[in-house]
């Protein structure tokens, strides 16, 4: 019996889904996690008119985004050895390590690169993730998006050429993403230079991009769990779908491939939320951050029940996209009529998601999906999916009951939220009180903020001093990637 779905065929395929399998959760703490503090840091910057401070913000990203590639090098250069250890079959193994390590150079730029042709096309990319964070926490939006729909294009042109006219296979697939990751972030770099998108905000590399890495990683780290947890679960899920039967597996494949369909079409609301959300609180203005908050709860929610009546309707014909096998499709239909309400839910906890990184309370978005994920949904959809023989649909009962409490707790969290402290924070964040104008607030009128932070515990250390822990923290990456060489040799030493 055949349960391979449409877009994941033969040796690019299956490469694929172990190279994602392997790989994917440490690109995701990396680029959505780690960019994410920019979501609060920039918008609330550029909403407390302290321009240039957004250029130092960008920098600091950059830094540690860039010493959270050593790590990542570190485990992807032992891609083979790790899926040998899960008991996946050697020659695809061996396939997806040859994959990772050409496409390695581009890491820096891609930690969520676009995808061979025969797969969805996305975004995308570590810089062009920052690059993406720093133009629409501004407001500038189009410019990214056009950027992305070129750079795909000319994406599956050269997989294309590479793939079917060269005849390099997987080594054509992961030199053609390479060389997109380059493009995507050539063509929107050179366009924010040609349009003079920087000149307001970016002052040349500054000393300054040293200081106050404490507070972006108060930030980052929390997001990263935000982030983090949620596609575990769902990869961790699927790992342990295959362990009841292929037809699990394809279903679980099927019902991911519709959620992360249904998820696009909200998080254009969470987006705009966490941006608009931000430049208010950094404006001082407290009532605009909160209707802003509303709007996006509304329009994710009428959204998500336009998508869930869809859904739920055409439960027993939409597998048909990726699927013909009647089997893969039964259960899809089964599940898909039990999923329907969980968009709803889902969307919403996006949502709040958002409004929380505008806002700046990662933790306790971090707490809530933590608590809600693996004390709550695993421990509820295991036992269903083995011990009361439910497979996936067990499994998704258990996330049905972790997102519905975690809805509750933060819609409460953020109507019983401090607004006002809120407010104060971001400006404290933003430095208001360094800004050569002050915040404008609704109406058009302009005051001066007198608002000044208390200078943090790095700002004392001398500069020679914070280029000495700078150092050392990138000397701790380089000796993590080291210890990842050396654990390769010994192992690929131990297969031979």
């Amino acid at each position: 019996m055949d349960t391979k779905i449409h877009i994941c065929e033969g040796q690019l395929g299956s490469v694929n889904a172990r190279r994602n399998f392997m790989s994917k959760g440490f690109k995701i703490h990396s680029r959505v996690g780690l960019a994410s503090a920019c979501d609060t840091l920039i918008s609330q910057t550029f909403g407390g008119g302290n321009h240039f401070r957004i250029g130092v913000i960008l920098q600091q990203a950059i830094l540690i985004l860039l010493l959270a590639c050593f790590p990542c090098w570190a485990i992807l250069i032992n891609t083979e050895p790790i899926l040998l250890a899960v008991k996946q079959e050697p020659e695809i193994a061996k396939l997806a390590q040859s994959y990772v390590k050409i496409f390695m150079p581009a890491l820096p730029l891609a930690l969520e690169h676009l995808k061979n042709p025969l797969d969805e096309l996305k975004e995308a990319t570590f810089m062009f993730s920052l690059q993406i964070r720093y133009l629409q926490n501004q407001g500038i939006i189009w410019p990214q998006v056009i950027t992305g729909l070129v750079a795909n294009i000319l994406n599956a042109l050269i997989n294309y050429i590479v793939i079917f006219v060269l005849n390099w296979g997987v080594t054509g697939s992961a030199v053609a993403s390479c060389l997109s990751e380059f493009i995507m972030v050539a063509i929107l770099s050179a366009y924010i230079i040609y349009k003079g998108i920087h000149k307001a905000t970016w002052g040349g590399w500054s000393r300054a991009c040293l200081q106050d890495w404490g507070v972006y990683l108060h930030l980052a780290i929390p997001s990263m769990v935000m982030m983090c947890v949620e596609w575990w679960t769902y990869e961790i899920g699927s790992f342990l779908a295959g362990l009841i039967s292929e037809v699990e597996l394809g279903a679980q494949s099927v019902v991911l491939l519709w959620a992360n369909i249904a998820y696009m079409f909200p998080m254009g609301f969470s987006i705009a939320g966490s941006v608009r959300v931000g430049n208010a609180l950094g404006a001082g203005n407290t009532d605009q951050a909160k209707l802003c908050a509303k709007v996006t709860m509304f329009g994710a929610g009428f959204v998500s029940v336009c998508l869930a009546i869809l859904i739920g309707g055409l439960h027993s014909h939409i597998s048909y996209v990726f699927t013909y096998d009647e089997q893969i499709r039964q259960r899809v239909s089964d599940i898909m009529t039990f999923y329907a309400p969980f968009i709803i839910l889902d969307a919403t906890a996006a949502a709040c998601g958002s409004i929380i990184r505008g806002a700046g309370k990662q933790k306790i978005g971090a707490l809530a999906y933590f608590v809600g994920f693996y004390g709550i949904g695993f421990p509820i959809g295991v036992p269903l999916m083995f011990a009361a023989k439910m497979g996936i649909k067990g499994l998704w009962a258990g996330l049905f009951i972790c997102i519905f409490i975690q809805c509750i707790f933060m819609v409460v969290y953020m109507v019983r939220m401090n607004w006002e402290k809120a407010t104060t924070e971001a400006q404290i964040r933003a430095g208001a009180g360094e800004a050569s104008e002050g915040a404008q607030f609704a109406g058009g009128e302009w005051d001066v903020l007198e608002l000044v932070p208390e200078p943090s515990a790095e700002d004392k250390i001398p500069h020679t001093a914070l280029v000495l822990r700078r150092g050392l923290a990138l000397a701790a990456m380089i000796f993590i990637l080291a210890v990842g060489i050396i654990v390769n040799v010994i192992v690929q030493n131990m297969i031979v």
